[in-house]
């Protein structure tokens, strides 16, 4: 990891080298958010590069004669031979096909003993017992008990700042059963929970709610919470059944919402991050009142320094606080990583501007990966 230094990148668009520039990237936030069409070119230049490394496509497909794809918001159109921005999903001879069914998904697990690292550990029945004894295995934190943690290879998205970029490379992991799951949680009564991540479970949802319909069937009433953490983006219809799940069984949809500003996800991102709050706002209206103890709907946003500050934190709270002032919210810090390696880990200054914007719409925000903050934490110990 590089040291970052300020002013070392200089914005190609407006020339300032005072603002966080991504050598990635090669542009600033204020920039990206007010001149597009100058910034986003250098932005999807940056994909491009990213992507031509793991032999991704850089671009959403949209052949004007090719076959849809509706599993995810990015609705991609396959032409002949063209390959899903997923690298899932491929139109051969005419049909379009996938790597993963209904049955079989790339995917890995692992147990991760409660209390995990779980973005929602501070207000889910693992982490705190809330929802006991309907919902969670002992009133408080679910020590010795697991999370079944089943991460996804592949993503509908392509973050620069991805914290789990290895979901890219798929081409050697071979699909394995849904049995696989079934029958080490079957075995198991110390898990209480499943967790779908990655990359993001959208591109293999369908496998992720056929587990989790099977899952729950095999172990009747006992307690096993269905989660979800993604980005939000998946197909609605996909999006309610997921929540119909994580609502029977006590779990929480994750939704991991990048910035409110749709030029910002897709220079950030590749691609827009509209349908998250659409089917955020969907799932909330189906499910009225909100459940919120144990919550239903969960959110957080990753502070990535020069680009997703306080106007974007702002914007994000205030959609949560007029669906439910009571939907938990985590601001997490940022740590370099994958193609933002330059970038320095999200400041105590920033956090605590993050932080303010927030709790000033919302009743329940929290700090994520504080321990990043180092000597600063102490600090920010008593801001909290």
């Amino acid at each position: 990891m590089s040291q970052y230094r300020k002013g070392a990148y200089i914005c190609k668009v407006c020339g300032s080298g005072d603002r966080v520039v991504s050598s990635a990237l090669r542009v600033c936030g204020d920039c990206i958010r007010s001149r597009p069409d100058e910034a986003l070119p250098l932005a999807y230049e940056a994909h491009r590069e990213a992507r031509a490394v793991i032999g991704l496509p850089d671009r959403l497909s949209r052949s004007r004669k090719g076959i849809p794809c509706a599993v995810c918001s990015n609705r991609c159109v396959l032409g002949e031979g063209e390959v899903g921005y997923c690298g899932l999903k491929v139109n051969l001879n005419g049909r379009l096909r996938s790597l993963t069914s209904t049955k079989y998904a790339l995917f890995y697990h692992y147990l991760d003993p409660h209390v995990t690292n779980c973005c929602s550990a501070w207000c889910c029945p693992a982490g705190t017992g809330v929802g006991y004894p309907q919902y969670a295995a002992v009133n408080g934190a679910e020590l010795g008990y697991y999370n079944l943690a089943i991460f996804f290879y592949g993503c509908n998205f392509d973050c620069l700042f991805c914290q789990n970029y290895s979901h890219k490379s798929f081409t050697d992991i071979k699909p394995k059963s849904v049995d696989t799951l079934i029958d080490a949680t079957v075995s198991n009564r110390l898990i209480t929970c499943w967790c779908f991540f990655g990359g993001s479970p959208e591109p293999q949802l369908p496998f992720a709610l056929e587990a989790s319909r099977t899952v729950l069937e095999k172990v009747g009433r006992r307690i096993l919470r269905l989660c979800f953490e993604w980005n939000g983006c998946g197909n609605p219809h996909l999006v309610k059944k997921a929540a119909e799940i994580s609502y029977r069984s006590g779990g929480n949809l994750k939704f991991d919402l990048k910035c409110w500003s749709e030029d910002l996800s897709k220079a950030l991102c590749g691609v827009s991050n509209r349908a998250a709050f659409e089917n955020l706002r969907l799932v909330a209206e189906a499910f009225k009142p909100l459940r919120v103890n144990p919550p239903l709907i969960t959110a957080t946003t990753l502070l990535v320094p020069g680009y997703v500050d306080e106007v974007e934190v702002e914007q994000i709270s205030s959609f949560l606080a007029d669906i439910d002032p009571h939907i938990p919210y985590s601001l997490l810090v940022f740590h370099p990583d994958y193609r933002f390696l330059d970038l320095p880990v999200t400041d105590v200054a920033q956090v605590k501007r993050c932080l303010y914007a927030a709790r000033r719409r919302l009743k329940r925000v929290n700090v994520g990966n504080a321990e990043l903050l180092g000597r600063f934490r102490v600090e920010f110990n008593r801001y909290m």
